[in-house]
Order: C-alpha cells, then structure tokens, then sequence
C-alpha cells in the first residue's frame, strides 16, 4: 500500500458535488425497499410542496417515511444553503436495502420455516431549480406541445 490514504469522498460532495442544495437520509426504515421504491419512484423529479402534497394523500404505508425524509431534505436545504422550498424539487431518490432481520415460525411436525423482516433506507436530494437548468419533464411536456 502506498503512504498516501486516498480519503474517501463525503456524502455530501458524492450526492450533490458543488452544487447547491441538500439531502436526507432515513436508516433502518423498517418496511420492505419494493414497497418503498413503488412511493419513491412516484414523487422522483417534483417540486417539493407538491410531493409533500401528493404524499400526503397517497393510500400506500410507504408514504409516511418517505414523506418525513422529503420535508427533512427540504428543511436541511433551508436551514444550511438558505434556500426556498419553493424553488426546490427533488433530483434524486433512492431507497437501498437495509437490514434483514430473521424470526422463525413452527411447523408442522417440528420444523420451522424463516421469516425475513426486511429494512430499508430512503436517501432523498433536493436542489433549487435554477441550478439544474430546465427540467427533463419539462421539456419533454413542450416537445409534446409542439408536435
């Protein structure tokens, strides 16, 4: 090994780099990823107060974290960058495999069977809309305009 420690990159400087803006993580969710992905995947790309919105209202268990993880990102930008949350819309969100905990269930005839109680996490990045230039959807609603 060579004398010199390559320093790993911070969380930060490998979710946003130097642009403006802020995250959230959520660790140790105790809920399947597949059930949080379906949530996640849904409010990927909106405006902050309309994803809080849409959450709030959304029928699925999932919602719950994924909303407080959200309203967190959005917080932490207004608090550190002192930015608007209005200006604000999510660029990234993803949901990794957490923790799986292993309980047994009796059987018949003296055996059992596993039982596997997934986890999660929920990362959430939101930056300010200026910054990414135009949105994808966006621009994809004007083409369709257009033709």
């Amino acid at each position: 090994m060579s004398t010199e420690e390559k320093a790993r990159p911070s969380r930060r400087e490998r979710l946003l780099g130097e642009r403006p803006g802020s995250y959230a993580i959520a660790r140790h969710v105790r809920m399947s990823p597949t059930k949080v992905r379906r949530v996640v995947d849904i409010v990927r790309g909106m405006d902050v107060n309309e994803a809080l919105t849409v959450l709030k209202f959304a029928p699925q268990a999932a919602s719950e974290p994924v909303g407080k993880v959200v309203a967190s990102a959005a917080a932490n930008a207004e608090n550190t960058d002192k930015l608007r949350s209005d200006d604000l819309f999510i660029s990234q969100a993803y949901v990794d495999e957490g923790v799986t905990m292993r309980r047994i269930r009796p059987r018949a005839k003296g055996s059992a069977s596993r039982i596997l109680k997934r986890g999660s996490h929920i990362t959430v990045v939101v930056e300010p809309r200026s910054s990414q230039g135009a949105d994808t959807r966006e621009t994809k609603t004007a083409k369709n305009k257009e033709a």
